[in-house]
């Protein structure tokens, strides 16, 4: 009987704590992290600002959770597009396209991800424990990029600078879309992001 109250408990905190979180992605995503608050946090969830506190120890620490969480699912569309291949080559666009993708579709998990840059361009971060296991997460995503560029013959340092290249690439065509200068070019954002990636498998081929 213990053991059942136990996992009904931990089963209705865990609930609780998904609630939260459902609720803090909302408020961030409206506001962002300087502009949210722990009460208009609670009061979405439907709880006191005080409940939250059994959950979370900062709205930094709560910010972290619902990044992790984006970043994970990124994490997981590159593995499906991945899973699809059969040729490094096909790897390499598939995890680069996937990645160009994920954010592409949703632009509130890429605001999500630039909250070192809030406030202007001077980084901030969430605490240094929390910003490396936030880049562990998005190095994880990125990481099939150069694990294929590798099985295509590059180096190890090479490919990490093909990795960095196409997240950098990638970030710029993609605050391009989603502000919609994209437009002043007669341009796709995708079609570039697929050429550019493109041209880079075939100089990786020629050595």
């Amino acid at each position: 009987m213990a053991a059942a109250r136990q996992r009904r408990r931990e089963a209705a905190g865990a609930d609780k704590r998904a609630l939260i979180l459902d609720a803090a992605r909302q408020v961030f995503a409206e506001e962002g992290l300087d502009g949210a608050s722990l009460r208009a946090i609670a009061v979405r969830a439907g709880y006191t600002p005080a409940a939250l506190y059994f959950h979370f120890e900062s709205k930094e620490a709560m910010y972290a959770e619902v990044l992790h969480a984006s970043l994970q699912s990124l994490g997981a569309a590159v593995d499906r597009a991945v899973a699809q291949t059969e040729t490094p080559r096909q790897r390499l666009m598939a995890a680069a396209m996937a990645f160009f993708a994920f954010y592409a579709e949703n632009p509130r998990d890429l605001d999500l991800g630039f909250y070192l840059f809030r406030g202007g361009m001077k980084p901030a971060g969430l605490g240094h424990a929390r910003d490396m296991r936030l880049n562990a997460a998005l190095e994880a995503a990125l990481r099939p990029i150069a694990q294929a560029a590798i099985a295509l013959g590059a180096p190890q340092e090479r490919a990490n600078l093909l990795m960095v290249d196409c997240f950098a690439h990638a970030a710029g065509l993609l605050l391009l879309l989603h502000t919609g200068r994209i437009r002043m070019f007669g341009a796709s954002a995708p079609d570039l992001m697929e050429a550019y990636v493109g041209d880079r498998i075939d100089r990786l081929a020629k050595g």
